[in-house]
């Protein structure tokens, strides 16, 4: 059918009118329920924005342990774990793999506010789950018990989040469902699948402290496809020729570069050597060999990263027991493993050629 021609008379014109129309509803809705919340009197600080806020989507199973409930659910169905969760909805949930990240992402935000209380730039903790709504009365009674503030909820009763995701502009997903991890990772989204600590550790709660391995996680694939098809010695000969050229983006750069912005509020009102944000690089590569092309496309980048350890093969585990990250990111099982072993909450991101060669799922 015929399209009514826009007064350009081009008609390529249609599809950026369109988004712009779009925008302007956003923004329109936006004000009209801001409007209504600010007639309203309270001492909480409202959600920001999506395209204002470092979104952070985080499902049921990785906020909380719900390792009996999910037994539950498989061994006797949907029905009796609805049930379940009903007949248990006043007995507050033990913390999950993401739950001390959540609280230390918290922490931002109250120093951010006391900086900058009228900025929207902070996090924005998003519950998304594809649990059945009749469950989240006792999600929410948890999240109160803990004080947690997590105002946005998206339940979607078995169907996949990822349309919200999108919609919710989401900048890290994180999830106990690999197939859903996999399924963001896809989809373009920041992602990965959380794993819980074997011991139990204290975790700082007044710096917020990630970690992340490098290539496959911060890069792209590019120099492990070499490691993994050519072996050590042509990725170090490879690596040493092309020092000057920064690595392509993997799938947490944004993330990355989401904290480094924020640690640059800090920064700003003069806050450097009481930042609550601390970010590392862990990686299996050695300094000499091939640590410079890292460190030169971080620079390419416009990106400062706290610390930087160079492992040169050496297990991360024990260098993380001294780090004691509230999350640790790496793209290949053998590390998260090992990194759970010795106490440190990890995520795995599914991304790469290092997927190709997993011995453990």
């Amino acid at each position: 059918a015929l399209g009514t021609m826009s007064g350009s008379g081009s008609e390529e014109s249609l599809p950026s009118q369109a988004a712009e129309d779009q925008q302007q509803e956003a923004e329109e809705d936006w004000a009209a329920a801001k409007a209504f919340y600010d007639n309203l009197v309270t001492q909480k600080a409202r959600p920001p924005k999506p395209q204002n806020a470092i979104t952070v989507a985080v499902s049921s199973r990785a906020l909380f342990n719900l390792v009996e409930e999910r037994r539950i659910y498989e061994e006797d169905g949907l029905e009796k774990y609805v049930e379940y969760q009903q007949n248990n909805e006043n007995v507050i949930l033990k913390p999950g793999p993401a739950f001390y990240f959540v609280k230390a992402l918290e922490h931002v935000n109250a120093r951010l506010l006391e900086l900058y209380p009228a900025d929207e730039e902070r996090f924005d903790i998003v519950l998304m789950t594809n649990n059945h709504a009749q469950v989240g009365v006792r999600l929410i009674n948890s999240i109160n018990h803990y004080g947690l503030t997590i105002e946005r909820f998206c339940m979607t009763g078995g169907e996949s989040p990822i349309g919200y995701l999108t919609a919710y502009l989401t900048n890290l997903y994180l999830s106990a469902d690999s197939d859903k991890v996999q399924e963001a990772i896809e989809a373009g989204i920041a992602s990965a699948t959380m794993f819980s600590a074997n011991k139990d550790v204290a975790y700082s709660d007044t710096q917020l402290r990630v970690a992340f391995d490098g290539d496959s996680v911060i890069f792209s694939d590019e120099s492990e496809q070499i490691v993994k098809e050519q072996g050590l010695d042509r990725f170090f000969e490879h690596e040493k020729l092309n020092e000057n050229k920064p690595l392509a983006q993997g799938p947490l750069k944004g993330f990355l570069e989401d904290l480094g912005r924020l640690q640059k509020k800090f920064y700003a009102k003069n806050e450097r050597l009481n930042c609550p944000i601390r970010t590392y690089l862990v990686t299996a590569r050695s300094a000499a060999s091939s640590g410079a092309r890292v460190l030169k496309t971080l620079r390419s980048w416009g990106l400062e990263i706290d610390e930087a350890l160079f492992l040169a093969g050496a297990p991360k585990g024990p260098i993380l027991v001294k780090i004691r990250p509230h999350i640790f990111f790496d793209d290949q099982m053998f590390h998260v493993e090992g990194a759970q072993k010795l106490g440190t909450i990890a995520a795995h991101v599914p991304y790469g050629i290092a997927q190709k060669y997993r011995k453990s799922t």
